[in-house]
């Protein structure tokens, strides 16, 4: 039996998984720093690779404790080496080198963005090549996931990220960090056509991504609102733009995508647990014919288990790293990245 242990630390989460050759998660550990970065309303670098530091040997062991296994039964270990800050990346790819060096095992520098772009295939059976949303708190962009290292870029965002967006809206509005469940929760009870927000380029079949001018318009309108009722309204303004937007993006794609062969259309990342966007993007491949995918809400957000898995794509296809591998804080998708449409 194939087993492999992944290892996360891109960001503001410590984790560690086993997983095997036949998909299964035999252990999946997350140390969440949200406590660390909560009473700063964001992620300090500094803090979260200090804590990286301080529990990336524990929860490694964790995860072994769990899977049952020890580290000599271990077949590969997969780290991720980028994108991400720096100082986590360090932490998490020398740990992962060290093992790899002290078992005389394969070593896996695993790109954490094209990690997420292959999760779903270890919880659902989908074949490439299959339409990606990435949304995430670092990235946004659409793609055709034609293999576990081929890519074919369709838009991207020009300057915010999606995850971000809802990160600063959240701290705008007084609700907290992470932003994204907290907005998501908040807009249950508000008016979601309260407040008239821009959906920044959804004209003319424009794909690439625009959030900036968006969380300019919330903020204007937060200074009009008085009661909390108002700022409750205007987070759910928020959030139907976002998805609006979304929905917009993914109807282009799939237009120029006619004559893919798409198996279905997969969104990944931190922001794929938000319930009403999986929804809106469900609706939208009915219409299309098409399988709408998602990993379970525990494998949206970073984790080892989506490390793990995509280090077991690459064992198999004998796609192992080099120790001399450095880790990168920008790491586009793949170095045969693929751009056959022109970006707006």
């Amino acid at each position: 039996m194939i087993y492999v242990l992944g290892i996360e630390s891109s960001c503001d989460e410590t984790a560690a998984a086993i997983v095997t050759a036949d998909r299964r998660i035999l252990s999946n550990i997350v140390y969440s720093q949200v406590t660390e970065h909560k009473l700063f309303g964001g992620i300090v670098p500094e803090i979260a690779a200090r804590a990286h530091l301080e529990k990336i040997d524990v929860v490694v062991k964790k995860a072994l404790d769990d899977a049952n296994l020890k580290i000599a039964e271990v077949s590969a270990v997969a780290g991720t080496c980028g994108p991400g800050l720096i100082g986590g990346l360090i932490v998490g790819a020398t740990f992962a080198k060290a093992i790899s060096m002290a078992r005389c095992i394969p070593f896996i520098a695993v790109n954490h963005i094209e990690a997420h772009a292959i999760s779903i295939r270890l919880t659902e059976d989908i074949d490439f090549p299959y339409l990606l949303l990435l949304a995430s708190g670092g990235h946004c962009q659409l793609c055709i996931v034609h293999a576990i290292d081929r890519f074919e870029v369709i838009g991207k965002t020009i300057d915010d990220s999606i995850g971000e967006s809802f990160d600063k809206v959240a701290k705008l509005l007084g609700l907290g960090y992470p932003g994204g469940s907290a907005i998501e929760k908040t807009s249950a009870a508000g008016n979601n056509e309260r407040f008239s927000l821009p959906r920044p380029l959804c004209r003319k079949g424009l794909r690439d991504f625009s959030f900036a001018g968006l969380k300019t318009a919330v903020r204007i309108a937060e200074g009009k609102c008085i009661t909390e009722q108002d700022k409750v309204d205007l987070c759910a303004c928020f959030q139907k733009a976002v998805i609006d937007i979304l929905v917009y993006k993914v109807e282009q794609a799939l237009k120029i995508c006619e004559n893919k062969n798409l198996t279905g259309v997969v969104m990944a990342g931190g922001v794929a647990a938000n319930k009403a966007i999986r929804t809106a993007l469900q609706n939208i491949c009915n219409d299309y014919g098409l399988n709408f995918l998602a990993p379970p809400i525990n494998l949206c957000t970073d984790n080892g288990a989506m490390i793990a898995w995509l280090g077991v794509e690459k064992f198999l296809a004998n796609q192992y790293g080099d120790l001399k591998f450095s880790p990168r804080p920008r790491w586009p998708m793949s170095e045969n990245l693929e751009q056959s449409y022109p970006l707006n």
